[in-house]
């Protein structure tokens, strides 16, 4: 039996793609993979209380490391008991190293070969991420699994930018890895960049491979790069990832990419869009997105979803969301917000179901078929 904190084990894989049906083991809990993590950036996924959380069935959910040190500072959740004493969540946690907002506050930052220089988008004040540093915010924040520290380049940029960030990247993958300072009780996931090219890619599965890490991440996609960029350079990177680790695609989560990410071999999945987008009055249906707070769905009084078993389409109309939405109520959004989560996970059981069944290709075809996604954002051999 192994010792890691963190394992993955292979249960099938699909017949006619990459996908894969698994089963995820950490200190925290067992979750059948494909995954989709609920994103609680602030220790909390927005206007949700953990037993709601658990009564949608979600096993796992994440936290920002980055966000986390600002306030209330790790030291504070390390006393309270990590993460999970913090904020009173039975499940697993994954944290992000912050190494998105490398990306993202491209304004507030400074980038070397140590580390990277923060402004905080708070209060001004300088802070200094490395790959040592970013280990020990995270072991104290005790999550289940915790991700090495990187670089995560725009799209576009030129190739010898994204050279440069990947040597860095994996220079701090190596630094992480000789930092972690809890291995027997936390994962440390690796993330493989590279931009767009396959070449580099390739290049840095394989030198994360060699580090023998519980699990790999695939980033920097998903970044303004067109989606059938995105799939072609996923199918490929998985394809360098071995199979009997976990492989995780970061910050990726409309349903189109749920299952396209499944059929190119993905496991886990997170994104903010189910949260942000219902805090916007847009929840997620089976018939595709519907932007509730809109005038015509004033005296409409279906579900959000006719075809969603969650509390929230069996109790309230569209017509009462809306009001509440427009009125500034906070009950609207905390409504459109257990919908969407319950709709991201229901969708991962139903592929999760699809897998056991060898049935994938069918799944995603029916799913399409009455979601009404565009076809034209993909390339036309995806849905052959």
């Amino acid at each position: 039996m192994s010792t890691e904190p963190v394992r993955y084990e292979l249960l099938r894989r699909c017949s006619a793609t990459q996908a894969r049906r698994g089963r995820l083991f950490t200190p925290h809990g067992t979750i059948e993979t494909p995954v989709f993590m609920p994103v609680g950036t602030q220790a909390t996924v927005k206007t949700m209380a953990p037993w709601e959380l658990t009564e949608l069935g979600a096993g796992i959910i994440l936290a920002n490391t980055y966000h986390l040190h600002l306030r209330p500072g790790e030291d504070l959740i390390r006393r309270a008991g990590g993460l999970h004493g913090f904020m009173q969540w039975p499940g697993a946690i994954l944290t992000d190293s912050g190494g998105f907002q490398v990306f993202s506050l491209a304004d507030l930052r400074k980038i070397s070969d140590d580390g990277v220089r923060f402004r905080s988008h708070l209060d001004g004040s300088t802070h200094v991420f490395t790959p040592e540093s970013v280990m020990a915010i995270e072991n104290a924040l005790g999550a289940d699994i915790i991700m090495a520290f990187d670089e995560c380049p725009p799209y576009p940029a030129t190739r010898d930018y994204v050279e440069t960030s990947l040597r860095r990247t994996l220079a701090w993958a190596r630094r992480c890895k000789d930092a972690h300072a809890r291995p027997d009780v936390q994962g440390l996931f690796g993330i493989v960049q590279g931009g767009e090219h396959l070449d580099l890619r390739r290049q840095a599965a394989e030198a994360l491979v060699e580090m023998d890490l519980p699990g790999y991440a695939v980033g920097g996609l998903s970044v303004g790069e067109p989606k059938p960029l995105m799939y072609e350079v996923l199918a490929a990177t998985t394809e360098w990832l071995p199979a009997g680790k976990p492989r995780y695609l970061m910050g990726v989560g409309a349903p189109e990419d749920l299952l396209e990410g499944v059929r190119c071999g993905v496991d886990m999945f997170d994104c903010v869009l189910p949260t942000r987008i219902a805090r916007n009055g847009t929840v997620f249906t089976a018939t595709g997105k519907k932007v509730i707070r809109n005038a015509q769905f004033a005296e409409d009084f279906l579900p959000l979803d006719e075809q969603c078993t969650c509390r929230v389409c069996q109790t309230f109309s569209r017509a009462y969301i809306r009001h509440l939405i427009k009125a500034d109520e906070v009950l609207g959004i905390r409504l459109t917000t257990y919908h969407n989560i319950h709709f991201m996970l229901e969708l991962m059981r139903q592929i999760r179901a699809a897998l056991d069944a060898d049935r994938f290709l069918a799944y995603r075809r029916e799913f399409y078929e009455q979601y009404g996604y565009n076809e034209g954002n993909l390339r036309e051999e995806v849905l052959d």
